[in-house]
């Protein structure tokens, strides 16, 4: 059923630059860019080299065989391009004095579009991790000169992503448990909200009185708690959704923006 809905009116929301504002992203902000998700309908999974190369990759993630997989997913994203919602990201992150982008990708874009301090969960493609001495080395460039690469310390680095049943960096995991407690409004955009703990941290944004907004193109298990929930892809509600909310500064803002959600 389609419903029509004035942010405003019924929701209150309001674009305050001193909003305490989170953002977690997840695959479905950059299918719209041409990255595959990892699963599912259209997914990696349905490609035969993929398949192919993913079942040779496994601990201790340094070997060539990963990194051969790897390679083939860093030349697919090296001519994906960020998407008008990564951009978006890039304007409200400059607009509100407190801003935090939390994603579960690992393709770079948010950083590419220009996203600073972009809280990675499960790491970046474009880097590789060293087992031997901890040294993090910046990988920008496909093909890579040799495969596996080295860290300085003459050790094979592995990717530094979080592969299943991995830790994700406590680090970086209690910066985005802190930013969902002290959200004020927090946006959901792209991501099934089934992968722990990503799952958690809208929930507990709602738990502290935060407003929650999802934007996907198919209801999810978190659905039914959101404060709203919009359909459609994040490349086109998102720009459409910050322009609107952007032009309501204020509680008193004589504009009610008009949305069109499914439930």
């Amino acid at each position: 059923m389609v419903k029509t809905v004035s942010i405003v009116k019924n929701f209150g929301l309001t674009a305050s630059r001193k909003l305490h504002v989170v953002v977690l992203t997840g695959a479905g902000i950059s299918i719209d860019s041409g990255v595959p998700i990892f699963r599912g309908r259209g997914s990696m999974g349905e490609i035969p080299e993929a398949r192919r190369l993913a079942s040779k990759a496994g601990p201790p993630w340094n070997t060539r065989e990963t990194w051969e997989f790897y390679e083939w997913r860093r030349r697919l994203v090296s001519q994906c391009k960020p998407n008008a919602a990564h951009y978006t990201m890039v304007e409200m992150e400059r607009y509100f004095e407190n801003f935090h982008l939390i994603t579960q990708n690992v393709d770079g874009l948010h950083i590419r579009a220009g996203s600073k301090g972009v809280l990675e969960l499960h790491g970046n493609m474009w880097r590789g991790r060293c087992t031997r001495c901890g040294a993090s080395v910046d990988l920008p460039e496909t093909p890579l000169r040799s495969i596996p690469p080295y860290c300085e310390c003459g050790n094979p680095l592995r990717p530094s992503v979080v592969q299943f049943g991995e830790p994700i960096d406590p680090n970086v995991l209690s910066k985005a448990f802190a930013a969902s407690r002290r959200a004020e409004l927090f946006f959901l955009i792209g991501t099934s909200g089934v992968v722990s703990p990503a799952a958690q941290m809208p929930l507990m944004a709602l738990q502290n009185g935060a407003k929650v907004i999802e934007i996907n193109p198919d209801p999810t298990v978190l659905t039914r708690y959101m404060t709203l929930s919009l359909r459609g892809k994040a490349a086109e509600v998102v720009p459409r959704f910050w322009s609107e909310l952007h032009a309501c500064k204020t509680p008193h803002a004589k504009q009610a923006s008009l949305w069109q959600s499914r439930e």
